[in-house]
């Protein structure tokens, strides 16, 4: 070859080629100018019949260019109490997916990897450098070891004692879970009496016993996805709520075979709140959940087209607990009511089993509030807005406990929580922030009942003591410094049930947790109030002479305030504290 005046060289050629298209630099080995996305599976939720052993094929029959070119090939796979399920879709490593970070992605094999979810445990696959190289699933055998060198054999021998010890003592902590836990089964056998009248009551009845007679609505819709390819017809209507994650609107969804329609509640999620959609999805697809005191879930949608999310549910046109209570002064009958439903809804939350007897995964709310609890048309309530909920799966460890964080609304913290101080080793601590929270609105409840004498305009729980939306440093310093809590007037403590509530209340938001009531022992001490007042009132009709004071001792007290706590909440208190012995 000659030099620079004679012929062209041969870096000088292959320049040529390369400006003129004739030649692609993937041929000679080099990376294209240009990286292409990546093809992949890419189908939503589906059952599967992989059992989570060998090689396994996704069955997904969508193949999708990925949308960035950082994105790589994902496929997760899950086991749940109905069978198995695999998600096929790209995603950037670079970014969590359901709280997890993708690794072993350079690689033309998925093979798959169990990871903790901020919804359970999963098997996780990432690849790439091959189209639909998540199609199929690769999984790890699971090796028995065996112990050939005797070595290990002594090693094994001289641990047997430990673990011998490990396990009664993990015996132990199961039968003293077990003893606390008996008085709450007690009380949810008790609750079973009253709202049942067949005493054969088994898990197939248990798991559709809800009939929500309260709504507007009365759809049959599966309690999942909407896995149709055309979306259900439903006209929105009108804007009836906004939260942080979303907007509520009053819609229509039409029938199919008329020009009727039934009135449903369309929660609407924009694409950047999907972990928000996606956690409450997953919540109310649990047929567990089921509930008279729990809003009715109907199905949830993915809206590509307007780049949604849907949850769609029962309507309750009266809105929700702060609107109402906002507009209404409520009666002592209606009172007591709103506040059994309140308290037999997170019961049910809290309960790990169910009616039945059935097992059943406590869930916690993290974010009681007035607001988020709707009044059906019967005055009953039932809650709602459960994007921060929380499902306490026993295989949850202490750091996914702890990555949760500190959420909810700051003005209905507890006061552990404002500290951030929450107790991870035990599950209950998480019940126990609810139980605080629903102090509060049972507080709000009763200073608009005209039971209580003068009935001021509706403030939330420490009405103006602090801002309108305060943060948690303000909250602090009236929770935690100050030990504040909302004021109970004297003129409350003259309705003997009113003041029997006070003292329920005051035991709910005690300062320290594993002080506190339980959702159980607060629904049955108003449906014992109920029983006791309709006894004061028969016998103050036989002209019987009925003790204006009863002097038993009590621990509670409102900062600044001499109480006097009459008859009835003792009475019901002592019977309470009894059940919690037995």
């Amino acid at each position: 070859m000659e030099g620079p005046r004679g012929s062209l060289s041969l870096r000088g050629v292959l320049s040529l080629c390369l400006l003129t298209g004739l030649l692609q630099p993937g041929t000679l080995g080099m990376p294209p100018l240009y990286p292409m996305s990546q093809l992949c599976k890419f189908c939503d939720l589906e059952l599967s019949s992989c059992s989570g052993s060998g090689t396994c094929m996704s069955n997904c029959s969508i193949t999708s260019t990925c949308d960035d070119n950082n994105e790589v090939c994902v496929s997760i796979w899950r086991k749940n109490e109905t069978g198995f399920s695999i998600e096929t879709l790209c995603h950037d490593p670079s970014k969590p997916l359901y709280g997890v970070m993708l690794d072993d992605y350079n690689s033309s094999t998925c093979v798959m990897k169990e990871k903790n979810t901020t919804s359970g445990r999963a098997h996780f696959c990432s690849c790439t450098d091959e189209d639909e190289c998540n199609d199929k699933l690769s999984f790890s055998p699971i090796l028995d070891p065996t112990p050939d060198d005797p070595l290990v054999t002594v090693l094994l021998v001289s641990l047997m004692p430990l673990l011998v010890m490990g396990i009664v003592v993990v015996g132990m902590f199961h039968w003293y879970r077990a003893y606390q836990q008996r008085s709450t089964r007690e009380w949810e056998s008790n609750i079973k009496k009253r709202k049942t009248k067949a005493a054969g009551l088994d898990c197939d009845a248990c798991a559709i016993m809800m009939d929500d007679d309260g709504s507007d609505s009365s759809s049959t819709h599966a309690n999942n996805l909407n896995h149709n390819t055309e979306p259900l017809p439903i006209e929105l209507d009108v804007l009836v709520g906004k939260g942080r994650f979303a907007q509520v609107y009053k819609a229509k969804l039409k029938q199919s075979t008329s020009d009727q329609f039934e009135t449903v509640a369309v929660k609407i999620f924009p694409y950047e709140e999907y972990a928000s959609w996606k956690n409450e999805k997953d919540i109310f697809s649990n047929t567990d959940l089921r509930h008279e005191n729990v809003l009715h879930f109907l199905t949830a949608e993915e809206r590509k087209v307007e780049k949604q999310y849907w949850l769609i549910t029962a309507f309750h046109h009266r809105g929700n607990l702060q609107e109402h209570l906002t507009r209404h002064v409520i009666s002592w009958e209606e009172l007591q009511v709103l506040g059994m439903s309140l308290a037999q809804g997170v019961a049910h939350l809290h309960s790990d089993r169910l009616l039945c007897g059935r097992p059943k995964v406590p869930i916690v709310h993290r974010d009681l509030k007035s607001s988020n609890i709707l009044v059906k048309n019967d005055l009953t309530l039932c809650l709602s807005d459960f994007g921060l909920a929380l499902r306490l799966d026993s295989f949850l460890s202490v750091d996914d406990l702890a990555n949760s964080g500190q959420v909810g609304t700051a003005r209905y913290m507890a006061p552990e929580v404002l500290e951030a101080r929450l107790n991870l080793e035990n599950m209950e601590s998480f019940k126990q922030t609810d139980i605080y929270s629903m102090a509060l609105v049972l507080w709000e409840m009763i200073s608009r009942c005209e039971a209580v004498g003068e009935v001021k305009d509706y403030e939330p729980a420490y009405g103006s003591k602090v801002r309108e939306h305060p943060c948690v440093e303000s909250m602090k310093d009236s929770v935690l410094r100050d030990r504040g809590r909302p004021e109970i007037p004297d003129s409350w403590l003259q309705h003997q049930g009113i003041a029997a509530i006070c003292a329920t209340i005051m035991e709910c938001w005690d300062h320290d947790p594993e002080a506190r009531l339980t959702a159980h022992c607060v629904a049955e001490r108003i449906s014992e109030l109920e029983e006791e007042m309709e006894k004061l009132s028969s016998r103050s009709s036989s002209a019987e002479k009925i003790p204006a004071e009863l002097k038993i001792p009590t621990d509670l007290e409102i900062p600044g305030e001499e109480v006097k706590i009459t008859g009835i909440q003792d009475v019901i208190a002592v019977e309470c504290s009894v059940s919690d012995e037995k």
